[in-house]
């Protein structure tokens, strides 16, 4: 009687070959800090190191939260104006706790190992739970709305509840917690990740985080729940006849992207040392629809792309077009949706197999007039 021959677990290394680019991209970007230290001799928490690494630490938060959108709209086939709730409901989760409460516990309580003092660490890990907690709230909130209204009006719905959640932080009945116009500024952060102190720590952090949450939602999205919600996207009346429910899957998209988006807007506070009502607005979920549209839905590795480009055009447009800037980048992103309307990775993937064979074309024409 023959037998079925096991399956071998593949080597560690073998498992990351296809994301060789990423890793490359990983160790280049862990390289870069020491490299800039050594071109400048500015130092690794000084002049233009210190100021490279900050710009650096704004793609990395904002390309998970593209990532995020990317669960919903590229994988879910979710469009939401709310997205910006779960980013916000983070920073100010994580801002109001460290402003409020953690200064209080850290004066009145100390948590010792021996001789080492790790309360700060605690601090953090309980308040880093809350922004969990409320993030995965925040994702079952728009979840219950999306049972019954679907396209049109369940975005209309999104985006009274992301103006809703805006409108709250600014609210004057509750200055005295969240600063209402103003935000809460000047948020308590331990010296070992203030951004001002130890720009490295915080730069490293962003960095595995970054990576972490790439491979993470690569390995969901490839997984059988995530082909469900693929599925989903693509007929949702049929997933329900063989026997799958799609709010179930429609409630994992928005928990798990409301999960991460929650953490980069922690993370964000961190950065900024603060939270403001900013971080809720519409603006902001536009901001992040617009990287996930530049790099490609449904990609992962799009958002990152458009997070960078994005990043790049707020740095150097302004300085070489003032005031106009909106207007140029507005011109090339129409361009950039007419020409590549997949995004640039999901029109490579798309195109990439014509590109390859007409370069392979154009190098037999070449090689047959070199013979002649």
């Amino acid at each position: 009687m023959s037998q079925t021959p096991l399956k071998t677990k593949k080597p560690f290394f073998l498992r990351f070959k296809d994301e060789r680019i990423l890793l490359i991209l990983f160790a280049l970007m862990l390289a870069f800090p020491f490299v800039m230290n050594l071109i400048t001799g500015s130092g690794l928490n000084d002049g233009i190191t210190k100021f490279w690494q900050g710009q650096l630490i704004i793609f990395f938060i904002m390309a998970v939260f593209a990532m995020s959108y990317d669960l919903l709209i590229g994988f879910g086939g979710i469009l939401s104006f709310g997205h910006a709730a779960s980013f916000g409901g983070g920073a100010y989760t994580f801002a109001l706790l460290m402003e409020h409460w953690a200064p209080n516990f850290i004066g009145k309580y100390r948590i010792l190992i021996g001789s080492l003092d790790i309360t700060e660490g605690i601090v953090l890990l309980i308040v880093f739970l809350a922004v969990v907690l409320v993030s995965i709230l925040i994702g079952l909130l728009f979840s219950a709305t999306s049972i019954r209204l679907k396209g049109a009006y369940f975005a209309m719905l999104t985006l009274a509840l992301g103006t809703a959640m805006f409108i709250l932080v600014k609210a004057t009945d509750f200055h005295e917690w969240t600063g209402a116009d103003e935000g809460l500024h000047g948020v308590y952060v331990p010296d070992w990740i203030n951004p001002t102190q130890n720009r490295l720590t915080i730069y490293l952090i962003s960095l595995v985080f970054l990576v972490v949450c790439y491979l993470v939602m690569k390995r969901m999205v490839n997984s059988p729940t995530g082909r469900v919600i693929i599925a989903n996207r693509e007929n949702e009346d049929r997933m329900r006849m063989i026997g799958y429910n799609p709010v179930l899957y429609r409630t994992i998209a928005f928990v798990s992207a409301s999960f991460f988006a929650g953490l980069a807007g922690a993370l964000y506070s961190i950065w900024n040392t603060s939270a403001t009502p900013t971080m809720v607005s519409a603006v902001t979920t536009v901001n992040a629809l617009i990287m996930t549209i530049l790099g490609g839905m449904g990609t992962l590795v799009g958002p990152i792309l458009g997070a960078a480009i994005m990043q790049t055009i707020s740095q150097f447009f302004y300085t070489w077009f003032g005031a106009r800037w909106p207007l140029v980048f507005g011109v090339l992103f129409i361009l950039i949706v007419m020409f590549l309307p997949y995004g640039i990775i999901g029109t490579w993937r798309m195109k990439r197999n014509d590109i390859k064979g007409g370069w392979q074309k154009l190098l037999r024409l070449l090689s047959k007039k070199e013979d002649l």
